[in-house]
């Protein structure tokens, strides 16, 4: 059975206890170096963000849309290794993707190290450079700046 149809599987928006799991996930996957790691403040302040999956009582997935103008990004996408390929990430990225369309963003993109992943959901490639909010905001941050070796990918949602 697909997570598609199973009600154990719940994507839905954060509770404000539940900020605290989000960020240990995070936390799992920055530690591999599998995505920048987030702040618990950062987390709190971004809480309205976030999509979550829950199952067996326990938050087994996140991601966030975060917003500039018409433009979107998804972050932060972790599943839980034990939860893996269950079309939890799928589901998350499609929550973001719904709450894009309905807030009229014109497109959404990701910075990943996982992009047939993304690809396989719609999105391209395309060059980091086009994104100048992202770069100049978040990326300077970053201890990989200037040498990012994440690829960007992007889904035109309207014209």
């Amino acid at each position: 059975m697909s997570t598609q149809d199973d009600p154990d599987y719940m994507v839905r928006k954060p509770e404000v206890d539940e900020a605290l799991s989000v960020h240990q996930l995070i936390e799992r996957h920055a530690q591999q170096k599998l995505m920048l790691p987030r702040t618990t403040a950062e987390i709190y302040e971004n809480l309205r963000d976030f999509f979550v999956c829950v199952a067996d009582g326990s938050v087994v997935g996140c991601g966030a849309l975060h917003l500039w103008s018409d433009l979107a990004e998804i972050r932060s996408l972790a599943v839980d290794e034990s939860y893996r390929n269950r079309d939890i990430g799928t589901r998350i990225v499609r929550a973001c993707i719904e709450d894009a369309k309905r807030l009229h963003v014109r497109e959404i993109f990701v910075l990943t190290y996982q992009p047939g992943f993304f690809e396989r959901l719609g999105f391209h490639r395309v060059s980091k450079e086009r994104f100048p909010h992202k770069i100049w905001n978040e990326c300077v941050k970053c201890p990989k700046f200037p040498d990012c070796d994440e690829i960007a990918l992007a889904i035109e949602l309207r014209q």
